[in-house]
């Protein structure tokens, strides 16, 4: 049995997705709005076979990335928590905390630039921050992590994949970029309900209205419910963007988080603050448009973003290579 998505399956929910538009479109729904995408966008340089996919698994669960061995891409971005750890700031290396809230890896296949302040451009950018960060996994060198990947038995998967002497820092990242190209959610309540599928409640209705009506979808805006642009928020001491770029005009910029399965992925913002989507709602309004927010309003507009909550990926957790007879060298 495929633990992952495959190509034939994306291929066929595009065509099954299409086939499905062409019922009415409720009349209500604001222009812009629409279905997940059943397909993303994949890089010339990086295409996407079953065997690099399985192959980008066993790399995203393994803790082997790490130079403890405890740390793995799933402990910050839990495929059974809906790609997070629902911590205020992440547990990484020798129980350091992360600097912000660890975002969701469901559908970050679709989002223009990753992490919270876009330093890396593509899913391979971002797979290659947290080995070399001294707070995350705090490998010490790429060969460092490319020999206990050897170590641990790798060579042959990566050569079945990428050929002859294929076990390299930069084919990890693409591994595990194509794995995380099949953490799609689709089939999210408003899903069904903008393709005539199914209904959505009055309560959530309303709320589609009122994010519509007071300009929240100026940025959480089309079927990925963000614009994909990065927009100041003054809320908290982190700087954001302009920790990347060293201008003044970035500072307290960051990227447009998307609303898909928002309702699964608290605490909220980039320092993880707040606890509650009702609050985070309240706060929203108030910072970002000048609105204070009825409870009522804030019931409606939570009832319609739990609506963006889709299937989650299933994934059955593989079997690692590993030496026979002796440990790997974990390090402190």
């Amino acid at each position: 049995m495929k633990t992952y998505i495959s190509y034939c399956a994306i291929a066929f929910m595009t065509a099954s997705v299409g086939l499905a538009q062409a019922a009415e479109r409720p009349a209500d729904v604001p222009e812009g709005m629409g279905a997940l995408p059943a397909s993303v966008p994949v890089p010339a340089d990086n295409p996407m076979t079953p065997a690099k996919v399985e192959l980008g698994k066993q790399l995203y669960l393994d803790p082997a990335l790490s130079k403890s061995g405890n740390i793995s891409c799933n402990s910050c971005h839990n495929l059974g928590s809906w790609g997070v750890d629902n911590q205020v700031r992440s547990i990484g290396h020798k129980w350091q905390r992360g600097g912000r809230n660890a975002p969701t890896s469901f559908n970050a296949a679709f989002w223009s630039t990753q992490f919270w302040d876009g330093r890396a451009p593509q899913l391979e950018d971002q797979a290659k921050g947290p080995p070399m960060n001294p707070v995350e996994m705090a490998d010490d060198t790429e060969a460092q992590l490319v020999a206990r990947l050897q170590e641990a038995g790798y060579g042959p998967e990566f050569d079945k994949v990428f050929g002859k002497n294929g076990l390299s820092f930069n084919n990890m990242a693409k591994a595990i970029g194509a794995f995380e190209r099949t953490l799609l959610t689709p089939d999210a309540p408003f899903d069904r309900y903008v393709r005539g599928e199914g209904d959505i409640s009055a309560a959530a209705k309303r709320g589609m209205k009122k994010v519509d009506d007071i300009g929240c979808t100026s940025c959480h805006s089309g079927p990925l419910f963000t614009n994909n642009t990065f927009q100041q928020f003054n809320y908290g001491t982190d700087t954001g963007r302009e920790a990347v770029t060293g201008k003044h005009d970035d500072d307290h910029y960051f990227r447009v988080q998307s609303w898909r399965n928002v309702a699964m992925t608290a605490p909220y913002f980039h320092d993880g603050s707040v606890k509650t989507l009702s609050e985070a709602v309240r706060i929203m309004a108030r910072v970002q448009l000048g609105t204070k927010l009825s409870d009522a309003d804030v019931a409606d507009i939570v009832a319609f973003l739990k609506t963006l909550t889709g299937t989650p990926p299933s994934v059955t957790y593989p079997v690692f290579p590993r030496p026979a007879g002796h440990a790997l060298n974990w390090m402190d």
